[in-house]
């Protein structure tokens, strides 16, 4: 568990399934993505987030607003061994609510991640990565610290999918 002035980044709960579904359902959310999840998908990603968390103890936690409980998404760490010409890497990811954003909780909760894979992990360095049509998130990975890298082609779309090509940032930790 980690918490921030605003927030506490957690394990996941089953109270959090029917919010993260309504987050992965949301059109306007999820326009960065190839598509929006439906429940079941939802739910079966929340189980590999919580189970990378019970493994390792970090991943991509839930989020919530500490003085209500509120769910707002999740952020978080996560390996990537293979799938990426630059692996393997952890990257650094955010997903929140539509009623969340331009309110620096990404920023916030990202910021006390990368203290964390610094003081805690001891890693060298963390990466982040967006469809270059994402610029609110490439804009938090520059608020971040963090350098561009390049860009690549996502391994999981076709090379002509309008979401294919991504920027890679990084920030060195040591």
């Amino acid at each position: 568990m980690i918490k921030t002035p605003r927030l506490t980044l957690r394990q996941w709960s089953s109270a959090d399934l029917a919010p993260f579904a309504d987050l992965n359902g949301d059109p306007e959310a999820m326009r960065f993505f190839p598509a929006t999840l439906t429940r079941e998908e939802s739910d079966t990603l929340v189980a590999r987030f919580r189970e990378g968390i019970t493994e390792r103890g970090w991943g991509f936690w839930a989020v919530e607003l500490t003085e209500s409980g509120e769910f707002v998404g999740c952020v978080g760490l996560h390996p990537q061994p293979d799938k990426f010409p630059f692996s393997p890497c952890i990257e650094i990811g955010w997903r929140l609510a539509k009623s969340f954003w331009h309110q620096g909780l990404a920023q916030e909760a990202a910021t006390a991640c990368l203290t964390y894979a610094a003081n805690e992990l001891h890693l060298d360095e963390v990466v982040s990565f967006t469809t270059i049509h994402n610029l609110p998130s490439e804009q938090l990975m520059q608020r971040l610290g963090m350098e561009k890298r390049g860009e690549f082609l996502h391994p999981a779309l076709p090379a002509e999918h309008p979401l294919a090509r991504h920027v890679l940032y990084s920030i060195s930790l040591t």
